[in-house]
C-alpha cells in the first residue's frame, strides 16, 4: 500500500470526500485503512447486565486505500506518491507535487 499508519491523508471519493485525517490503522491484506474522523458509523449496544441501559457508540469504519491520497500539511495539498533513494541508499516515499519526503 502507498500509505502507512500515522500518515496524513485526504479522502478523494465517497461521502467524506475532501476530509483530511490521520491513519489510525491499516489492513494490508484487505487494502483498507481507518482514518480518524472519516466514515463514522453508529452501533447500538444492548445492555449486558440487569439494570444497565443500552447505548449508542460511534466508530470509524475502514475505507479502501485507493480512496485516500497523501496530504502535505506544510503546503495544504494532496499529492500522489513516488519513490526515491537517499544518499544512504534508503528507499523513501516522496510527494510528487511538492517533492517533500514523507519517510524519516
Amino acid at each position: 500500500m502507498h500509505v502507512k499508519k500515522g500518515d496524513t491523508v485526504q479522502v478523494i471519493s465517497g461521502k467524506d470526500k475532501g476530509k483530511v485525517g490521520e491513519i489510525l490503522r491499516t489492513f494490508p491484506k484487505l487494502s483498507k485503512v481507518i482514518v480518524k474522523g472519516v466514515n463514522i458509523k453508529t452501533k447500538h449496544v444492548k445492555p449486558q447486565q440487569e439494570g444497565e441501559s443500552g447505548r449508542i457508540t460511534t466508530y470509524e469504519a475502514p475505507i479502501h486505500s485507493s480512496n485516500v491520497m497523501l496530504y502535505s500539511t506544510k503546503q495544504n495539498v494532496a499529492s500522489r506518491v513516488g519513490y526515491t533513494y537517499t544518499e544512504e541508499g534508503k528507499k523513501v516515499r516522496v510527494l510528487k507535487k511538492t517533492g517533500e519526503i514523507i519517510d524519516k
